[in-house]
């Protein structure tokens, strides 16, 4: 007998779906969540806002990392393969952090 998959409706509303620009991706975790933080750095500007903060349980941020990994490969397929350039160091009074 074959499982029948439950699906999800997702809704997306028009606000959501413009997006939010983010330049800069300042992660910090503790032992039950990760926290991201997305902010946009405009040159010559000395302050930046957090734009966008998407909490996760441990879990759901390795599912994410491998999303991200599997959807980079993807995307380098089709169009070759994305430069990392070095950016310039953003001194940050954020904390403890990694960024991205």
């Amino acid at each position: 007998m074959k499982e029948q998959q439950e699906q999800i409706n997702i809704e997306l509303d028009e606000k959501t779906a413009e997006g939010i620009y983010s330049n800069l991706a300042i992660i910090n975790h503790s032992p039950s969540e990760f926290v991201l933080d997305f902010v946009s750095i405009m040159p010559g500007v000395p302050k930046a806002k957090v734009k966008s903060r998407i909490v996760l349980t441990p879990q759901h941020a390795k599912r994410l990392l491998k999303a991200l990994g599997d959807n980079i490969n993807r995307f380098e397929h089709m169009h070759g393969e994305i430069k990392d350039t070095e950016p310039t160091p953003i001194p940050l009074n954020f904390g403890p952090a990694g960024q991205a």
